[in-house]
């Protein structure tokens, strides 16, 4: 087998710190790089596949080069069926869910020697949001590891927050991750990343993960098979996500204020809101995102001629009850005319 090697970036950060934002800004910025886009979404819908505008195949091209393929358990699997393709791309970025320890999806591209020589992990990027990361460390053991095992962090949102709190928050992040180098953005102006020379910072944050394998088992070459003992993270027990179809039209004045009143006074624990909405009188679909207590509902496209019309929304949050939300979106909609 002749030696080629296609490096690999993993993208990780909590729920709605600008992990989607940041990909099409590295995407359209590489125009002529053929980059695989492996998507490891949390939940039963996957909104991001409408953000990046990748169907539900296990791997597709893009009308840009790119091909596009969904992570659901088995890394090593899709690792042989990217070997096999290696001709048709030049590297690789795995965004990582929201709700997810990105230890294991590194521990392959440190310590198994094939994957290592071919497919090799240039950098981890972890994506902080500037406005809530204080609230999601104390609420969630992912969002530390996120960032302690991230050899790149990207402090985002600053222009949310003022310039004291800021200083604060890049004194914290030395704290948690002293390896890391730091860099600071927001939407609109991203930060030019360097993503070379991070082997060595990888090395002292994985020292300990890469003992894992045993080298006994790794083969000569490709397929590679799923090790004995494989590290497999579960999301947090207490973290859902709850998905809704909604066949009729949002009135957007109601959408607004139940959400305002709601996102104010009621969403303790919700992490992150997702949506492609139908609002009545409107012939564009569109799009609403939620992170804290903030939310955007913007136009995305307009519906066409045959499509379909209905709305879809992803909440995903720890102990959210979804009879409340389904009462919620009620109110919200047109309503049947008797």
């Amino acid at each position: 087998m002749s030696h080629y090697t296609r490096p690999v970036t993993i993208l990780t950060g909590f729920l709605g710190a600008g992990k989607t934002t940041l990909l099409n800004h590295w995407l359209s910025g590489n125009p002529d790089r053929r980059y695989v886009i492996i998507e490891n979404e949390y939940g039963a819908q996957g909104i991001d596949n409408e953000l990046i505008l990748r169907p539900d195949e296990t791997i597709v091209e893009l009308n840009s080069g790119c091909l596009c393929c969904t992570l659901n358990d088995n890394l090593y699997e899709l690792l042989n069926d990217l070997h096999d393709r290696r001709e048709e791309f030049d590297e690789i970025i795995i965004e990582a869910t929201g709700v997810a320890d990105p230890t294991g999806l590194a521990q392959p591209f440190l310590s198994h020697p094939l994957i290592k020589k071919h497919f090799p992990l240039r950098a981890i990027v972890c994506l902080v949001d500037a406005e809530q990361v204080e609230r999601q460390l104390e609420e969630t053991e992912e969002a530390i590891k996120q960032i302690a095992f991230s050899d790149i962090l990207l402090l985002n949102k600053l222009d949310l927050i003022d310039d004291d709190r800021a200083t604060s928050l890049v004194a914290m992040l030395g704290r948690l991750n002293p390896v890391a180098t730091l860099y600071t953005g927001h939407r609109g102006a991203f930060p030019e990343v360097d993503l070379s020379n991070s082997e060595e910072r990888l090395e002292q944050l994985y020292r300990e993960e890469r003992q894992h394998f045993m080298a006994a088992e790794a083969p000569a070459d490709f397929p590679v098979p799923r090790p004995h003992g494989h590290h497999h993270h579960h999301h947090t027990d207490s973290v859902v996500s709850h998905t809704f179809y909604l066949d009729r039209p949002f009135v957007m004045a109601t959408l607004r204020q139940q959400l305002l009143v709601y996102l104010t006074f009621q969403a303790r624990g919700l992490y992150r809101i997702k949506g492609l909405i139908w609002l009545e009188g409107e012939e564009e679909q569109y799009l609403l995102q939620s992170v804290g207590n903030r939310f955007d509902l913007t136009p995305k496209r307009p519906w066409q001629p045959k499509e379909t019309r209905q709305s879809t929304l992803v909440f995903i949050g720890k102990d959210l009850r979804r009879g409340g939300l389904e009462k919620l979106l009620e109110r919200c909609l047109v309503r049947v005319k008797v």
